[in-house]
């Protein structure tokens, strides 16, 4: 190369060249230059000399603006730096020549790229003494009264306050009076980069103490962003109000003193209509991120006097960036479906959304009632546009409120959709489908008689295709959120709506109307068999005759609308016709399916669906399904890195991609590629759970592929769906060899193996408290399904615990983080209510780690029993005063499976446990009651001696259970029946602890119905009862008889719900012989009160 040899020999000529081709056009010549500059970086201090020359002497402004950015990469940027491979000589150089540019370079760019590249190398050498010059440099340009060396010295202190802020605290009273002062600088730019540096200052510093040294200064601050709108560069004043975003998401209460004057300012600007979207929209999402900051200032926003009412309104007449545009209404795809929508629009939305979830329910609702029927009575239709829009935004968020107000949001939703305007008409839509989902199944059962006609009148409107479409949207939300039973009365009327719109309406309507039928299908499940002829047709017809490439959507439609009605009818209805529809997909599949045809994502769901409706009949199918799903769980993620040095946004293609920087690289991902992943991961599961056994020839390979996506980090479904198979896979391998399909026990063994490691360790390291809750339950099922220590050894359990250890810590410090938050000034009624929702989702963790410890002591007995010591500290914890009901409740559910599955555990901590048990059985949580007493029960079957002195408080506490004036309430029915099950033991292993009349209480309560295990327990138990002649469950010359009678009779009735098989025949036999010694009236009076379906199961059972 000599063009390498020569610039490396110091040739300016050919070094200015190589610059000109790497700025090149062409592509071949810029590949060229860069091969010979990535040669050029193996000479570290030649590749920096010609960088600095360049920059310090060249007349081209590109090429020292090139230099410029190659400087910072090669310096602070590569993986590789040249940095540490350069003489002093010339790091001295680079040093000096970069601090010469900045006094000299006259290019304002060229500067600020220079002073980036300062402060990168200057983070990573002036902490060792590496760079002595550099802070008296800037301190003498911010003093030079140059705006342009006062403002490049303010960038950089800027950057070097978020890279080494230990550096500069020293000089914190020098810089305060330094800052005050740029900030009041004539020169624009100046003040803009001393607003920066000081917003950097006030996000970096750790201590409050520093922070509040800025407070004189900030209204300052704020005078920047006023002088820079009075002076009509809004460009500057968006800069600044970002710089305050950044204070409000680092330290939000910094501002809690000044809050009225800093909202106030910021709301002033957002409701302005005089000033760009821009700058509008950035004062909007400062005062939205401050709703948002729950953690570091809750309830602070709140308490601001009517700050909720003015922001709402704000945002409230952002929706009105709307208009009619004509391309709306004549789309027939997505493509135009946001014609019209301005920018305040979609931002207005969004930010509805965010206030509603984070200002709370109370306050937003409040805000809606007030407004909202105002501008729907107004005659301009785009402020009954936004009302309705805003309906929809606010849903989620208001839920608790919303419940109690479902009539007049119907009532209010129904004047939209009666509306003149087809665009309210649309919007009514909307909000009526948000609502269906936010507030169901609640909505559904008490509205369902305004809603449904309103929406099916819609699809009649056939001058507006995008009303009927959207009408048929929210059928799908009512639909999806409602029970068979609320849409029933509907169907004649509703699928008759959506047939004619699927054979007459536009393309976009036909598509909608199919997603109707299968969402109504679905929930409709037998009730629709009536539909399936007029139907099944029509689907089948579009599958086989839509062609062409803007079709392709509507017939993934009808596949999906095919799948879920064949699966709401069933196999009986549906079997025939599905073996059409797979051969239909093997066709496709066979000529090969577009890249961009939906069909293939929609083929993956349709057969799973399918397999669920045939169940072991869809085997001979299989080998056309799982290689597409294969592939497509392998699909490896399209990410591409680049470099972010100059911040500047890439376009994103149709929403498809999500980038975030990570390490000064910016990463783009397609999501559409893990889109397509998690959908073929989560099929699979259903594949595995549907056919059990028959998909083992299928575990091999799909435990090789899902045991790593246990760390795939760029998608939570696809770790979801990963956590979910292992379990799956390890079921089928089981059946298979106790079926003798092939594999044997070793070979399940091994897989054991191979799956337990990597699912351990990917508990600790994973992000998400949804998907560590499915690493739980999948530890936990395969410890079942394994049948524990058969195959998995106590060691390997062992290395489970120390996991949990880990678990409860970081649960710990969670909660102690909540804690903290209830401690702030401004906490108040909906922060306790935020706290209680964040706990209630942690909730499901501790769930998850005590079902794990239940499992473990069930099948390992006292083998546990140390493991399970080694978290009592963490676990009595739950117990302490001020604990959640709900953590109380996990940690007596430990000890009560102690007491229950470790006799040598039962014996030592029994004297301990059983005084927390009585306690809790007072305690005023049901829950915490129901198994309180359920320990009780484990203590009178298991731990005679234990249980022996505290008998009769037992027995009375108990007793007060079931006697209580509300026992049987839908809150305490699951309790009862506790209670009612601990009495039976107590009858059964302690008799001498009760009264012998506590047999006749003890069959007065029942059937058990809330609780179906302890309702087995129970009714075994009292056929044994029975079958001994138990004098005091038969009472004083059998005058319990007839209860008896009754109760048998109502348990058999419910077939296999409230009794196991077995002794469902034995009760049979037995009610038999009991039936002839009862007058025939009697017997029949009890089977009379039956409903006809249990009457028949109850003739079905007694025949057998």
């Amino acid at each position: 190369m000599a063009a390498l040899q020569a610039i490396v020999a110091g040739d300016a000529a050919a070094f200015e060249q190589l610059c000109a081709m790497l700025m090149s056009s062409q592509n071949e010549q810029r590949s060229q230059a860069e091969a010979v500059f990535a040669e050029l970086k193996q000479h570290p201090d030649a590749c920096a000399q010609q960088l600095v020359r360049t920059l310090r002497t060249s007349p081209s402004l590109e090429a020292r603006a090139l230099c410029a950015v190659l400087l910072r990469k090669v310096l602070t940027r590569d993986d590789a730096s040249i940095w540490p491979g350069m003489s002093a000589p010339a790091k001295q150089a680079v040093k000096s020549e970069m601090l010469a540019c900045i006094k000299e370079e006259q290019q304002r760019g060229v500067t600020k790229k220079v002073c980036d590249c300062v402060s990168e190398l200057a983070a990573g050498i002036i902490e060792d003494q590496g760079w002595p010059e550099l802070l008296p440099f800037i301190f003498q340009c911010v003093q030079s009264g140059e705006p342009r060396l006062m403002e490049s010295a303010l960038l950089i202190f800027a950057a070097l306050a978020r890279y080494v802020m230990g550096v500069l605290t020293q000089y914190m009273g020098t810089l305060h009076g330094l800052l005050q002062q740029c900030l009041g600088h004539n020169v624009s730019d100046v003040r803009l980069a001393a607003m920066k540096a000081t917003c950097v200052f006030i996000s970096e510093l750790e201590s409050a103490e520093e922070r509040d040294k800025f407070q004189a200064i900030l209204p300052a601050l704020l005078a920047c962003i006023g002088r820079a709108l009075n002076e009509g560069d809004e460009t500057a004043a968006q800069e600044a109000i970002e710089m305050f975003i950044e204070i409000a998401e680092a330290h939000p209460r910094f501002l809690r003193k000044q809050l009225p004057e800093v909202v106030g300012a910021m709301l002033q600007i957002a409701e302005s209509d005089q000033l760009e979207e821009g700058v509008r929209c950035l004062a909007a999402e400062f005062l939205v991120t401050l709703c948002e900051a729950r953690e570091k200032a809750p309830g602070m926003m709140r308490k601001l006097p009517q700050f909720a009412d003015r922001l709402f309104k704000c945002l409230v007449m952002f929706l009105l960036d709307v208009e009619d545009d004509q391309q709306w209404h004549a789309a027939e795809d997505e493509k135009h479906e946001h014609e019209g929508e301005g920018e305040l629009f979609d931002f207005g939305q969004e930010c509805l959304d965010r206030i509603a979830l984070s200002l709370g329910a109370n306050t937003v609702a409040a805000a809606a009632g007030a407004l909202l029927p105002v501008l729907m009575a107004d005659g301009d239709w785009k402020k009954r546009h936004a009302a309705l829009i805003t309906i929809a935004q606010i849903a989620e968020g208001c839920v608790k409120v919303f419940l109690k107000q479902t009539d007049a949001l119907t009532t209010l939703c129904l004047q939209g959709v009666a509306d003149a305007h087809p665009k309210v008409r649309w919007a009514s839509c909307q909000a009526l489908g948000q609502l269906s989902t936010d507030l169901g199944p609640d909505l559904q059962e008490e509205q369902h008689a305004k809603i449904l006609p309103a929406v099916m009148g819609l699809m009649d409107d056939f001058a507006n295709p995008r009303v009927q479409a959207h009408a048929c949207a929210a059928v799908v939300n009512f639909a999806e959120a409602s029970d068979q039973d609320t849409i029933a009365p509907y169907l004649d009327a509703l699928i008759g709506k959506l047939l004619a719109l699927l054979q007459r309406g536009r393309r976009n309507v036909q598509e909608a109307a199919l997603t109707a039928i299968a969402a109504v299908a679905d929930t409709a499940e037998e009730y629709f068999i009536k539909y399936y002829d007029s139907c099944m047709p029509l689907m089948t017809s579009i599958l086989t005759h839509a062609s062409g490439k803007e079709m392709q959507l509507l017939r993934a439609k009808a596949l999906e609308c095919v799948s879920l009605v064949g699966l709401a009818v069933g196999k009986e209805r549906f079997g025939n016709d599905a073996k059409g529809v797979m051969q239909y997909m093997q066709q496709v599949q066979a000529a090969g399916i577009d890249n961009d045809d939906p069909l293939s994502s929609y083929m993956l769901q349709a057969g799973a669906r399918i397999c669920k409706t045939l169940g072991q009949d869809f085997l001979p199918y299989m080998p056309l399904v799982m290689p597409p799903l294969l592939a497509a769980a392998q699909l490896k993620p399209d990410v591409v890195v680049s470099d972010n040095l100059d911040g500047e946004e890439e376009e994103d293609d149709d929403g498809e991609t999500e980038t975030f920087i990570v390490g000064g690289k910016r990463v783009s991902l397609h999501t559409s590629v893990l889109d397509e992943k998690a959908t073929a991961c989560n099929m699979i599961c259903c594949y595995a759970d549907e056919l059990k056994e028959g998909f083992y020839p299928y575990v091999e390979q799909v435990t090789q592929i899902m045991v790593p996506l246990l760390k795939f980090y760029f998608n939570e479904d696809v770790r979801a769906s990963a956590a979910q198979a292992l379990p799956e896979m390890l079921r089928s391998a089981s059946l298979a060899a106790q079926k003798g399909m092939g594999p044997d026990e070793a070979y399940v063994r091994n897989m054991l193996g191979f799956v337990w490691g990597p699912l351990l360790d990917a508990i600790p390291k994973e992000p998400d408290m949804e998907i560590l809750v499915n690493l739980l339950e999948a530890a936990d099922e395969i410890i079942d399904i394994v049948d524990g220590p058969k195959m998995l050894a106590v060691e390997q359990l062992a290395a489970l615990f120390a996991k949990f250890a880990g678990v409860l810590e970081e649960y710990e410090e969670r909660r102690a983080e909540r804690m903290q938050r209830m401690q702030s000034e401004d906490f108040d009624a909906e922060e306790q209510e935020q706290i209680e929702e964040e706990h209630e989702s942690e909730t499901e963790l501790l769930d998850a780690l005590g079902s794990c410890i239940t499992t473990a002591l069930r099948l390992y007995g006292d083998a546990a029993l140390p493991l399970v010591e080694g978290l009592m500290p963490a676990v009595s914890k739950l117990l302490e005063k001020g604990r959640f009901p709900e953590e109380r409740r996990v940690a007596i559910c430990v000890m009560d499976d102690v007491l229950e599955h470790s006799p040598a555990g039962g014996a030592k901590y029994a004297p301990q446990v059983l005084p927390l048990l009585l306690q809790g059985c007072a305690d005023r949580d049901t829950n915490v009651r129901q198994c309180s007493v359920y320990g009780l029960g484990c203590a009178a079957q298991h731990r005679s001696e234990g249980f022996a002195p505290h008998a009769a408080a037992a027995v009375q506490a108990v007793l007060a259970l079931i006697q209580a004036p509300d026992a049987r309430s839908d809150d305490n029915e699951l309790c009862f029946d506790n209670a009612v099950s601990a009495l039976g033991k107590i009858l059964e292993h302690q008799p001498g602890a009760i009264d012998a009349g506590a047999g006749s209480l003890f069959v007065a309560q029942l059937p058990l119905k809330a609780d179906g295990v302890e309702a087995r327990v129970v009714h075994k138990q009292l056929l044994g009862f029975i079958q001994r002649s138990d004098p005091r469950i038969l009472g004083d010359n059998n005058a319990n008889l007839p209860k008896i009678v009754e109760v048998f009779v109502k348990v058999l009735a419910k077939g296999d719900k409230l009794v196991d098989a077995d002794v469902s025949k034995q009760m049979a036999a037995l009610l038999k012989q009991m039936q002839a010694a009862l007058p025939a009236e009697v017997f029949q009076g009890f089977v009379a009160s039956l409903k006809p379906k249990q009457q028949q199961r109850l003739q079905e059972v007694l025949s057998a």
